[in-house]
């Protein structure tokens, strides 16, 4: 009975160990995802768009159908048009789900208000696929019909 107690004793303390070895893979994954949305919220497109790999992969209905390919650059160009349209362009996060080592889903509602009064809010639903510490994809999906 006394050797179980020490041998359960032990294990707990191993798996406590090993609890404490530092950030996870899902952690990084989830802090790189917040700052993404921080740079989002502050119109940082240049630093956004660094966070992706030179080309990365989208689906985005406003890119068309399928899978899409887009360097940073383009990006970069495809917020500074809609911050344009919307200067107040903001994302509020209502909850992010890591998935495994690689993926990260994130639920939040994007809005803004054109100049001409009109404001939108959408929500959204994206998939975001890191290696290396960079986005290689993101999928995105919301409703992009109008009522």
């Amino acid at each position: 009975m006394k050797r179980n107690l020490l041998f359960l004793a032990i294990f707990i303390a191993m798996i406590s160990c090993n609890n404490q070895n530092g950030p996870t893979m899902d952690t990084e994954n989830v802090n790189l995802v917040n700052r993404y949305f921080e740079h989002f919220n502050n119109h940082e497109w240049e630093k956004m768009a660094e966070m992706y790999t030179e080309t990365a992969e989208f689906k985005d209905p406003s890119l068309g159908q399928g899978i899409v390919t887009q360097t940073r650059e383009q990006t970069v160009q495809k917020y500074s048009e809609l911050n344009e349209v919307f200067p107040d362009l903001n994302d509020e996060v209502i909850q992010i789900y890591p998935s495994g080592e690689k993926h990260v889903i994130v639920e939040f509602v994007s809005s803004g208000t054109a100049p001409d009064g009109s404001e939108f809010v959408l929500p959204i639903c994206t998939i975001f696929t890191i290696e290396n510490g960079k986005i290689i994809q993101d999928f995105t999906y919301y409703d992009n019909f109008e009522e």
